[in-house]
């Protein structure tokens, strides 16, 4: 490709609204382990445990906890979770409503039909950046668990609106 090629290709891409840079964040360690630590403090204060994990936009484990009383199940599941949140962009909870609704969903790959994943976003909700999952108590108490950590984190839990 030459340099004429490139030139247009970049202003096609910039009048599109397309990112050219090559500065995107990243999840990085603190901020994967502050969501851990701030949802185990929550599940502590209420009686609760949880297995709870933090994967990057490419699915690959950041942090991760099994509190106590959790056997390798629930941490497994707690995974699945964040890596289906991160892969789709969206809550778990959500993907139970798409696998009723839209026939073929819930054979498609890193669908998790159950609460407790949720994506993470950039602190401005522009840029998908992970997904943070929790198992081991009903799915709204684990989803909730991981949107306190990733607020924690100075973080979204959602797209902001434009």
């Amino acid at each position: 490709m030459n340099t004429k090629q490139i030139a247009a290709l970049s202003a096609v891409a910039t009048i599109a609204g397309i990112s050219t840079s090559a500065q995107s964040q990243t999840l990085d360690a603190e901020a994967a382990q502050t969501i851990v630590q701030s949802c185990a403090a929550r599940a502590t204060a209420r009686g609760q445990s949880h297995g709870i994990a933090v994967v990057d936009l490419g699915g690959h484990l950041v942090a991760a906890l099994r509190m106590d009383g959790n056997g390798w199940g629930i941490q497994a599941f707690a995974e699945e979770k964040a890596r289906a949140a991160a892969a789709w962009g969206f809550p778990t909870a959500g993907m139970a409503r798409a696998v009723e609704e839209t026939p073929g969903f819930a054979g498609a790959p890193d669908v998790v039909a159950v609460g407790g994943g949720v994506p993470i976003f950039d602190a401005e909700g522009r840029e998908r950046i992970g997904g943070a999952g929790a198992s081991g108590e009903p799915p709204e108490d684990d989803a909730a668990c991981v949107i306190a950590g990733i607020a924690a984190a100075g973080l979204r839990s959602s797209r902001a609106e434009n």
